[in-house]
């Protein structure tokens, strides 16, 4: 696909100004790659208000989801590597996550129903204040700084299953327990073991559980307008459920069990980095099969969160009817985000990578400004 830079600056730019004018977002850094180069890249507003400090096209994002195709990526070099099988039951990893069906039973989870989200886990936040997630004490990585890996894993197995796997689909803490897997199969800690299989290799130096430069990092604001800056925690309102709730000082904290869900932090340019060689086939990460794979939806009649026309592959939605999803993206493209704040999508056909990073959720995430910057993307280029 042909894209117009000039008229693309224009889009993206008059898309930015609004949410900043419009006070939805605080500060942004967003980047558009095509085939592999970087056609658009603009840091915009304030990474700390308060401070006065400008956003960076450096600045430092708590990357929340964004963590998922980073640590998806890690496991699936294993898979490459033999060292896992994704047809594997977690048992043979983690013998003592064993959660149970309301029946009673016992169910076989695989490593491939964790990364695609059928396992019949949950997330607290998308069920009631008195659903078993919420009684369990179970975090999503988001919130409870201090939480170990082996407590946040035994409350999981508390809370239970809410379907049998391979029966439904369901966001999920999954990639949580995947990354107790990853940690198990290397013999060393999650960050450790992304920093060797993923983010080293791909020379994504600014990623990493701990924020690599602490005065880089972002603040956290919830939406306004103005948009207010998290208390830790805070209660951020979410589909008339139970709320999410935030901890921002959580990556602070090294006895913080590592969320391979949400915990690292990362820059824009780096998570451009990582969806570009997934695009163009893997790279030295991964066997061109298996990167096709996480542009491959395995989710079938499922319907996910993102509504119809989707489906989920590895590390991202997948969009398999665009007329039903009502957007202007092509089938095949992979997308995600995260909800301190982010969206990114990945459009194979058209070779594009589009990544925004903000430091407000859930606006940058869900909100008008995530669908104006993927509007200004098609709108820039030729039919």
């Amino acid at each position: 696909m042909a894209m117009h830079e000039g008229n693309l600056a224009t889009r993206m730019d008059a898309a930015i100004e609004m949410a900043l004018t419009e006070q939805r977002i605080v500060g942004t850094v967003a980047m558009v790659m095509s085939d592999g180069r970087a056609i658009y890249r603009r840091a915009a507003g304030l990474a700390d208000r308060e401070a006065g400090t400008p956003m960076r096209v450096d600045t430092i994002f708590r990357l929340a989801s964004v963590t998922k195709p980073i640590v998806t990526v890690a496991a699936l070099r294993l898979a490459d590597e033999g060292r896992l099988h994704l047809e594997d039951p977690v048992t043979d990893y983690l013998p003592d996550f064993r959660p149970k069906l309301v029946d009673g039973s016992e169910p076989e989870i695989t490593l491939h129903q964790l990364l695609t989200h059928t396992a019949g886990l949950s997330y607290d936040f998308l069920e009631s204040p008195h659903g078993p997630y919420h009684k369990a004490g179970v975090s999503g990585g988001l919130d409870q700084p201090g939480l170990s890996m082996a407590e946040a894993l035994q409350r999981i197995t508390a809370a239970g299953l809410i379907y049998p796997p391979g029966r439904g689909w369901c966001y999920s803490v999954a990639i949580d327990v995947l990354g107790a897997v990853i940690a198990q199969v290397t013999g060393t800690s999650l960050p450790d073991a992304v920093q060797a299989l993923v983010t080293g290799p791909a020379g994504m130096a600014e990623t990493s559980f701990a924020p690599p430069d602490r005065r880089r990092l972002a603040a956290a604001y919830a939406d306004g307008p103005p948009p207010v800056r998290m208390s830790d925690p805070y209660l951020l309102p979410f589909m008339d459920l139970a709320g999410i709730t935030f901890s921002p000082g959580r990556t602070f904290d090294p006895s913080s069990f590592p969320s391979g869900g949400s915990g690292m932090n990362g820059t824009a340019e780096d998570i451009a980095r990582l969806l570009e060689i997934v695009r163009s086939g893997g790279g030295e990460l991964l066997k061109p099969a298996t990167a096709q794979a996480m542009l491959t939806s395995h989710t079938g009649r499922f319907p996910i969160i993102n509504g119809p026309g989707w489906g989920f592959g590895y590390g991202g939605a997948l969009l398999v009817d665009p007329k039903a999803a009502n957007t202007p993206q092509a089938q095949g493209t992979w997308t995600w985000g995260g909800v301190w704040g982010h969206s990114w999508f990945v459009d194979p056909s058209r070779k594009l990578v589009v990544v925004a990073l903000t430091n407000t959720a859930i606006e940058g995430m869900l909100g008008k400004f995530s669908t104006d910057v993927r509007d200004a993307v098609y709108a820039a280029a030729d039919k």
